[in-house]
């Protein structure tokens, strides 16, 4: 592992992870890898419910790990992988909240109200893909009660995690190892941190709520539900 992201989801880690692909630190290991590839669901849960943390095996082949839900994890991680440098990607904590509360905390909250049709499609998903029927346990055990503590609707607790959460990460990792980052900043502070050529391709601006929408794991549901 070369980099950690420590940054929460939402602030600009599909444009990273595409920026450090481009780098050269790539597969870069995401919560989209996870969708992607749902047999993930369950190492992922025996991480937050406390049966295994084999970092080396869950991140094999994978130079660097951005958002959720290993960012959850930054203080293990960059224990444990003692030469990566640490990114924390930030952005303005209102603008973050915003997009937040419409994608991945408007999903983990329907969950709670789980209509008679979507306890089907569940039970359903469960037959047919029982590893990604997992998912919204996992995504409670590894974020929303981990880091949250299960309060996702409460705003005012919500936006003093993500402030506590930078200001934690500021204080444990050291200066040389740690480079604060919004996307908007471009190549140049990345590479001058990572040691490497600025690239001639313009820095990738992915619009994550836009990925998010396309591969929400409701959406997944419904298309594996399908047999798609």
């Amino acid at each position: 592992m070369k980099v950690i992201g420590a940054g929460f989801g939402r602030t600009g880690t599909r444009s990273l992870k595409a920026a450090l692909e481009i780098l050269g630190f790539g597969p870069c290991y995401h919560m989209s890898t996870i969708i992607a590839e749902p047999y993930r669901v369950r190492q992922w849960l025996d991480v937050g419910e406390g049966r295994s943390r084999d970092w080396d095996a869950l991140f094999t082949g994978f130079p660097s790990a951005l958002d959720w839900p290993a960012s959850a994890y930054w203080r293990e991680l960059a224990e444990h992988y003692p030469e990566a440098k640490v990114v924390l990607t930030v952005r303005d904590p209102a603008r973050w909240y915003d997009s937040v509360s419409e994608t991945i905390f408007r999903s983990a909250l329907e969950e709670r109200r789980l209509s008679l049709r979507r306890r089907v499609t569940r039970w359903l998903v469960a037959r047919r893909a029982p590893d990604f029927a997992l998912y919204p346990r996992m995504a409670r055990a590894t974020v929303m009660d981990r880091v949250f503590d299960g309060r996702i609707d409460d705003r005012d607790h919500v936006l003093d995690v993500y402030e506590r959460h930078a200001a934690e990460v500021r204080a444990a990792i050291p200066a040389e190892r740690l480079l604060v980052f919004e996307v908007r900043d471009g190549w140049e502070p990345l590479c001058a941190f990572l040691g490497v050529p600025v690239p001639e391709a313009p820095f990738p601006q992915v619009n994550e709520r836009a990925a998010f929408r396309a591969k929400r794991p409701h959406r997944l549901l419904r298309l594996i539900v399908r047999g798609r």
